[in-house]
């Protein structure tokens, strides 16, 4: 019999398209799975409202949890996601894959209009960096660069 850890267990494999380093888990946006008799449900929440990688990451989901039955997506947008959902574990992934991760809480809305953060310098680890562009090579990232080491890199953005 197929139980709900053994299934979070395969969605472990189910890797985000745009960063292939973060699997659903890793990201939480798979917000509750519910076995019945004749499907697996999955709420799944997209990182923003029209995130162009929902539509991969449902499929790939759905092709994860094929010989365990037939699973049913449910798009979930309330509570919004938020990077707060994001594991300890794919932070340092997505730091070791040469991505800042996100600084702070994004639980307050209010950091939209704050000041830009400290963002580490993924490589060198300095915190001696500056803002070159509020979107970086997708939507939910920004574009830094390292004053110490001058290399440029992305930030995952907290919201």
């Amino acid at each position: 019999m197929v139980n709900k850890e053994f299934l979070e267990k395969a969605l472990e494999s189910v890797m985000d398209p745009e960063v292939p380093v973060l699997s659903v888990m890793d990201l939480g946006l798979v917000r509750s799975i519910r076995i019945e008799e004749e499907a697996i449900h999955v709420e799944v929440a997209p990182t923003y409202t029209g995130c162009p990688a929902m539509d991969v990451i449902h499929l790939r989901i759905k092709e994860a949890l094929c010989p365990f039955g037939v699973t049913v997506i449910h798009p979930v947008i309330h509570p919004p996601w938020t990077t707060d959902w994001m594991t300890e574990a794919g932070k340092k992934k997505l730091e070791a894959y040469g991505i800042a991760p996100p600084v702070g809480k994004a639980s307050d809305k209010r950091t939209l209009w704050a000041p830009s953060p400290t963002v580490r310098c993924p490589r060198c680890k300095s915190e001696l960096t500056s803002l070159v562009s509020l979107f970086g090579s997708t939507a939910c990232k920004s574009l830094y660069q390292c004053q110490d080491c001058n290399e440029p890199f992305d930030y995952f953005k907290c919201f």
